[in-house]
């Protein structure tokens, strides 16, 4: 049994180190990303929300 205990410590203490040094060896710079730029799309999409819940709204107190 203090076999055990002995194994369990020593792989939370080896999980412990690779976690620890794993992202430091894949570190890398990612290179800046563009601004964002609307094109209307967003806004369409949104008027089309608002206007599905009006539909929502209107069929449940019509009903």
């Amino acid at each position: 049994m203090e076999m055990l205990k002995v194994q369990f410590f020593a792989m939370a203490i080896c999980a412990l180190v690779i976690s620890l040094l794993l992202p430091s060896i894949n570190a890398q710079t990612l290179a800046p990303t563009p601004a964002p730029t609307s094109d209307g799309v967003a806004v369409d999409q949104g008027i089309a929300y608002v206007l599905m819940v009006l539909a929502l709204l209107l069929t449940y107190i019509i009903h």
